[in-house]
């Protein structure tokens, strides 16, 4: 096990980000559910406001642990066709499967951002936090909605993650940083030694303690 837990990881994470402390261009943007414990504590050490970009995992039928594709939010979808082909999953089912996840990413942005209107990226320098990357699918559909806001910089910020996924996001992004490349790796839940489902409760309490946290330091 390399981590305890998520909020120790990301303890550990932010000790990579030294270079964006107190820096007013920086937003700190977790995946939900699991990247926001790592995200808030990235945010908390940097000294960063806090949010959250929701992303969903497009899974094969009967296999749904295994990526076809993601989608975020701002419409972005993305599909690894080379699944898509070998597992010869048709455009009907993708759709069904793609409908049923939007319904679940807007229930969740309901849940977790309410009325609050979202971040303006532009300009900023957006770091993408998760608790690890295995296939990455999610952090691509990530990437491809914060790029549309035209932010200064992206910056992908993971505790642990799969060594060839680094090498592919790195010509996408500005920055890749990672404590850990284990290999094999296998499933990212191996390098935690607790690596409970993070609940919608935990990411609002988070987000709001976070939030605050910013407020505090501006002294407002």
């Amino acid at each position: 096990m390399l981590f305890k837990d998520r909020r120790l990881a990301g303890q550990v994470l932010a000790g990579e980000l030294t270079a964006y402390i107190n820096r007013s261009d920086v937003l700190v943007l977790g995946l939900p559910r699991g990247g926001v414990p790592v995200a808030f504590e990235v945010a908390k050490a940097l000294n960063a406001p806090l949010d959250v970009l929701v992303v969903r995992k497009l899974g094969v039928p009967n296999h749904e642990e295994l990526a076809m594709g993601a989608i975020a939010s701002g419409g972005v979808r993305i599909l690894n066709e080379h699944i898509v082909n070998e597992v010869k999953i048709s455009d009907e089912v993708i759709a069904r499967i793609a409908a049923q996840e939007q319904r679940e990413l807007e229930r969740r942005e309901r849940l977790y951002r309410g009325d609050k209107p979202d971040a303006d990226l532009s300009g900023r320098t957006v770091i993408l936090v998760d608790d690890g990357l295995a296939t990455g699918a999610t952090m691509w559909a990530a990437i491809m909605a914060v790029r549309k806001q035209q932010p200064a910089k992206i910056i992908v910020a993971v505790p642990v993650a799969a060594l060839e996924t680094c090498e592919a996001l790195e010509a996408e992004v500005d920055e890749v940083v990672y404590v850990a490349t284990p290999s094999p790796f296998y499933s990212v839940s191996l390098w935690y030694d607790n690596f409970p489902q993070t609940t919608d409760e935990e990411v609002r309490d988070l987000l709001t303690t976070g939030n605050n946290y910013q407020l505090l330091s501006l002294g407002t």
